[in-house]
């Protein structure tokens, strides 16, 4: 009998029948398996109840839209999200990101395109729970404490020391852990947006800076859900971020 792992399992949530059809082959064709949803409404109940490996989101469907099944999804589940948005509606990018998509790509998009950035979320949430290589300023099986924020890769925990006894948990989803992992790793040190870009998607495909600066207005905002004083990421204009331990 094999121990082979089982395949990935992709959710693809789209109202055009033709390109469910086409990109479920084009998956299948690389191994993994594909759920296929046709409306917001059905998908939001079955990727609650029966979360897959990676989720890929349209923006505009009957009953429910891809923004709507993002919010819900997002208060219940850090499954990783791939967000699809019309290629001439930069609002749609920001949003989808700002409410935690792991990623966006635009339509219309190649499917070869589409598989490369799947397997680039898939292979961040796997390296999370695996021995840094040597050399790496990360090792990403052991907590990693920094002043009030203690971070487990091993088990995709966050909390934060919100002070006066008050600690809470900070859901992330995977982009998001990565990136905070890194600003974290040496905390008062600078990071250029390009740096915190190789570390989320390393070399898969360019992204460009307004993704990183959206990651990390979502990475701000849930922590001041926990503690509204956090400061701990700080902005460097021109230059970077950088988190503070203080």
């Amino acid at each position: 009998m094999s121990d082979a792992a089982p395949p990935p399992v992709i959710a693809l949530v789209d109202d055009d029948r033709n390109i469910l059809t086409s990109v479920s082959i084009a998956l299948q064709a690389e191994g993994f398996t594909v759920r296929m949803y046709s409306d917001g409404d059905s998908a939001l109940k079955a990727l609650i109840d029966n979360p897959p490996d990676l989720a890929v989101l349209d923006i505009k469907m009957p009953r429910m839209d891809g923004m709507e099944v993002l919010r819900r999804l997002r208060e219940k589940s850090q499954v990783p999200v791939i967000f699809l948005t019309s290629k001439d509606t930069e609002i749609d990018e920001a949003l989808g990101l700002a409410m935690g998509a792991d990623d966006y790509i635009g339509k219309p998009f190649s499917q070869r395109l589409l598989i490369e950035r799947i397997r680039a979320v898939l292979r961040r949430a796997a390296n999370r729970a695996l021995p840094a290589e040597e050399g790496s300023e990360i090792v990403a099986t052991e907590p990693i404490i920094r002043g009030r924020l203690t971070m487990d890769p091993a088990r995709h925990r966050v909390t934060w020391d919100a002070g006066e006894g008050r600690r809470g948990d900070v859901a992330l989803t995977v982009t998001e852990f990565m990136i905070l992992e890194t600003l974290a790793s040496r905390p008062g040190f600078v990071k250029s947006r390009d740096q915190l870009m190789d570390a989320a998607y390393q070399d898969d495909v360019y992204v460009d800076d307004r993704t990183i600066d959206s990651h990390i207005k979502r990475l701000r905002k849930k922590f001041r859900a926990v503690d509204h004083e956090f400061k701990g990421i700080e902005t460097l204009y021109g230059v970077g971020y950088r988190f503070n331990e203080a």
